[in-house]
């Protein structure tokens, strides 16, 4: 038996009224996820919880290399029942990490499976959830419906095979998806395979020997996704960058096409433009913008030239470019062409920074236009939720936020809302029980809805 509880997180009578009353049972809107489109069309049943559990998933090789793991046992060629046993021998100790509860949540809600994680339950756990799969027909259809999900938005580079979601329409699902409009691809100029991305991009619509035609090209795509449903793009920053002319940008663009390489200075007048011509362009279609801010990417590069990117050797970058995006807002504003911008913050010292930057920019065109976005990445577990929680009703509008989003490649990763609502709730329920805010349960509830799922609705306009 786990050490999972009804009321496991909710640490108030009331928080638990909240939850089970309004938060449980409400529908997800996964609105950034890194899911497979593909897979998700290919709906073949799921055999195998060390595949489900382990591939592709950094979170937990990354938590695996902390306790010594070798890689063969991560990444390498060991048997799926070898590194099944070592993640589990790991995760037996973890207390207090969020993979330590998801993993918890995850085979309860939708293996039935109540053995706790650990070294000695790891066969038991294998057989149980295998045998489970093979029973009951799991696919990805049954894991995403299970769990509720009605929206979900992969997160698609530019010049990606958009006729999946075509089919995916097709099919009887009780959930909808969309491709989320991402051009990381064509923004990385320095990237050293940058040309072969950006022939991809040519082979979809027209010759690019300029900034102007790149960004003509950059247009058809958008409008082919939104033929799609694409209601949100994604933008994936360090930091924010200072906005060059378009000159300078193009000057950057036409001497990456002659073939040489691009300094360091010459990439960020690049992608200093490319965010600010991006974000203008999502605001002509109405697209909202998901800015990801604070990364430090590929730390390792000795791992990275072995296993190449988003494979758990990122971290949280120190860059405070605060007044960049002050910049980067008001321009846009000033020009009519600030889209509707969820900043999704990775260094959890600039949160007031940028919620009080956030309060300069809103407008009656949607509730909190301008979002600070869920605790992400590194800050998605119970001391970034509650902080960002903190952070949002001391200087923010709590009731205008648009809740969690999974940010996974994993299948199983939607028990992250649950994790999410139970904290959210046990947030509200001791505030309401410490007389510091309305005990008026049905009025909080209908909020703690509107976060769970109705606030995104209407935010993305789905």
């Amino acid at each position: 038996m786990s050490y999972l509880q009804d009321k496991f997180l909710l640490t108030t009578k009331t928080a638990a009224q909240l939850y089970f009353d309004y938060a449980k049972d409400m529908p997800i809107f996964d609105y950034h996820c890194h899911l497979s489109e593909q897979q998700i069309l290919a709906n073949e049943p799921c055999t195998d919880l060390c595949e489900l559990w382990l591939g592709g998933d950094h979170y937990k090789w990354r938590l695996m290399r902390n306790y010594g793991i070798d890689e063969a046992y991560i990444t390498g060629d060991k048997s799926p029942k070898e590194r099944f046993a070592a993640f589990c021998k790991v995760l037996g100790t973890a207390y207090g990490n969020p993979i330590y509860h998801w993993s918890q949540l995850e085979l309860k809600s939708f293996f039935a499976c109540d053995l706790e994680i650990n070294e000695k339950n790891a066969d038991a756990i294998l057989e149980h959830c295998n045998r489970y799969m093979a029973e009951h027909r799991v696919t990805p259809q049954s894991l995403i419906e299970s769990s509720g999900v009605k929206v979900l938005c992969t997160t698609n580079e530019v010049f990606d095979d958009l006729t999946v979601f075509d089919e995916i329409a097709k099919k009887d699902y009780a959930f909808r998806v969309f491709p989320a409009f991402r051009a990381d691809r064509i923004m990385n100029i320095e990237a050293s395979n940058y040309l072969t991305f950006l022939g991809k991009l040519e082979a979809l619509t027209h010759t690019i020997t300029s900034l102007g035609e790149l960004e003509s090209a950059l247009e058809q795509r958008l409008t082919e996704f939104i033929k799609r449903g694409t209601c949100a793009s994604d933008i994936a920053l360090e930091k924010v960058y200072v906005i060059p002319s378009f000159e300078e940008a193009d000057r950057v663009l036409r001497s990456a096409l002659c073939g040489n390489s691009v300094s360091t200075s010459d990439a960020e007048i690049f992608k200093g433009y490319l965010t600010y011509f991006l974000m203008k362009l999502y605001a002509k279609h109405g697209i909202a913008t998901e800015l990801h801010i604070g990364a430090m990417r590929n730390n390792n590069s000795r791992m990275f030239g072995k296993l190449g990117p988003d494979t758990g050797y990122d971290s949280i970058s120190d860059t405070n470019s605060i007044t960049e995006l002050s910049r980067l807002l008001d321009r846009l504003d000033s020009e009519g062409m600030l889209p509707k911008t969820i900043i999704f913050n990775l260094n959890p010292k600039m949160n007031p920074e940028i919620m009080t930057l956030i309060g300069c920019f809103q407008g009656s065109e949607a509730k909190g236009k301008i979002q600070f976005g869920a605790a992400w990445w590194f800050l998605d577990n119970k001391v970034g939720m509650e902080r960002h929680l903190e952070d949002l009703t001391a200087t923010g509008h709590i009731a205008t936020f648009v809740g969690m989003l999974t940010d996974s490649r994993s299948l199983l990763s939607y028990p992250r809302h649950q994790y999410f609502r139970r904290i959210l709730c046990s947030y509200l329920g001791a505030m309401m029980e410490r007389g510091e805010m309305t005990a008026d349960v049905e009025s909080v509830g209908s909020v703690v809805q509107d976060i769970c799922f109705r606030n995104a609705l209407e935010y993305f306009n789905v």
